[in-house]
């Protein structure tokens, strides 16, 4: 038989090479035929997928990187040479350098991060002497708070210590709340005082 033949409605040419329905659809959409690049898409889009994934890893990330190929093919389509390639290898050359270019990003990004941490941690911490200061100013806010009456002490613990709200505080004494911010705005005069006094 010579000439082309049809078989499940494919052109095979007359040397025997199947024709490649992505090749086909990328140049239809190369004229902005957006059917044909849906077409694509549905021919190609698993196999493409299936490279970023294992390039990406992370699923979202992949999936990001699969849209970025597409828009890059749909704005690039006119400078696919189908005498130079294939369109899936085009396609995967572009998917691989996209994926590639991802996960450097990712990387110099978690390093950026980590180094803005280190300098952080190493800029936060406190030198020996202020370390001692805490020490002493919190051993001293201790044994002032048990100086102090034992109402307003429970309620600046309750607020201070236990993170409670005055009206929780309330709740947790069955008190009532004027009672409480009393307690506690006089608590903190006394311990205010008390410390001033062991300076």
């Amino acid at each position: 038989m010579l000439g082309e033949m049809v078989i499940d409605g494919v052109e095979i040419p007359a040397d025997g090479e199947r024709a490649d329905p992505a090749d086909e659809a990328l140049s239809r959409a190369a004229g902005g035929d957006q059917r044909a690049f849906a077409e694509l898409y549905d021919l190609l889009s698993a196999r493409v997928f299936g490279l970023i994934l294992r390039i990406v890893v992370d699923r979202s990330q992949s999936e990001e990187v699969l849209q970025e190929v597409f828009l890059e093919a749909w704005q690039a389509a006119g400078s696919f040479d189908a005498d130079r390639g294939r369109a899936r290898s085009w396609l995967l050359t572009i998917a691989h350098r996209r994926s590639v270019d991802r996960v450097r990003s990712a990387q110099s990004s978690k390093q950026r991060d980590l180094a803005a941490g280190a300098r952080e941690l190493a800029a936060v911490r406190p030198g020996v002497d202020e370390e001692v200061e805490l020490l002493v100013d919190g051993g001293r806010a201790v044994q002032c708070l048990n100086e102090i009456p034992e109402p307003q002490r429970r309620a600046l613990v309750l607020a201070y210590f236990g993170g409670y709200s005055q009206r929780e505080i309330a709740v947790l004494l069955d008190t009532p709340l004027g009672t409480i911010k009393t307690r506690i705005r006089d608590g903190l005069t006394k311990l205010k005082s008390a410390l001033e006094e062991t300076r």
